[in-house]
């Protein structure tokens, strides 16, 4: 894969691990790393762009539909020299047998290819996105979730945490509701239970020595035993 930006960024990398594709980049300015890719610019420079016809171009379609007749009718038929003589298409057959099939990925292909985009959670439960605030659960304040977008239409899908589990459904912030949610806290720790001090306690004396207040005749040992504890 090339090293541009679009070919290195989080969505590709995302997309091609739920796919179980690895992504394995070239060297940087060694475009010889990549021929093939290179040749088939240049036959698609030569063949296709140089023979097309703008004034039979009306729309994006148009140009999509000559693009596709090229590739299948001509493109895929032609011999090529870099492959022993064999057109495209055969060379593909013959290595049919390695092809993985998506399995049940099928069904769900459009959700693979969805963008993710990271938000964090806001302290009333809502996230933003394109001018818009969403609601999620109100326990995921103050962390970041992963937003499902529609990237043809940049709708927001769903929420789902960074290891790919679902959060439910995005729901457009309903302000009035939102202002009676819940708001459910932190249950407090309990406090450690404190295990009952043994001896004598050092501040106490320190204090009563210090200030010289409550010290009585049968207190006097304790001075002996703070001495005691200052020499060592």
């Amino acid at each position: 894969m090339d090293n541009g930006a679009a070919y290195r960024s989080n969505t590709l990398q995302g997309i091609c691990a739920r796919l179980g594709i690895q992504l394995i980049h070239c060297r940087p300015y060694s475009p010889e790393s990549k021929g093939k890719l290179e040749r088939w610019h240049r036959t698609f420079r030569d063949q296709f762009l140089g023979e097309l016809d703008t004034r039979c171009i009306a729309d994006l379609a148009d140009l999509n539909a000559r693009l596709w007749a090229w590739i299948e009718a001509i493109y895929h038929q032609r011999p090529h020299t870099s492959l022993q003589g064999v057109s495209p298409l055969q060379r593909y057959q013959q290595d049919l047998t390695r092809i993985r099939t998506l399995g049940q990925r099928a069904a769900r292909l459009d959700e693979l290819f969805y963008h993710r985009v990271t938000r964090k959670v806001r302290r009333d439960g809502t996230v933003a996105y394109q001018g818009k605030r969403f609601e999620v659960p109100y326990e995921l304040a103050g962390k970041s979730i992963q937003l499902v977008i529609e990237p043809h239409e940049e709708r927001l899908i769903e929420l789902e945490d960074h290891e790919g589990k679902t959060l439910g459904k995005a729901i457009e912030l309903d302000v009035i509701a939102n202002n009676q949610r819940a708001r459910r806290k932190p249950e407090p720790q309990q406090a450690l239970p404190q295990t009952p001090h043994q001896g004598p306690n050092l501040v106490e004396i320190a204090h009563q020595h210090y200030h010289g207040t409550g010290i009585t005749n049968e207190e006097l040992p304790l001075k002996k035993d703070l001495s005691d504890h200052e020499e060592h």
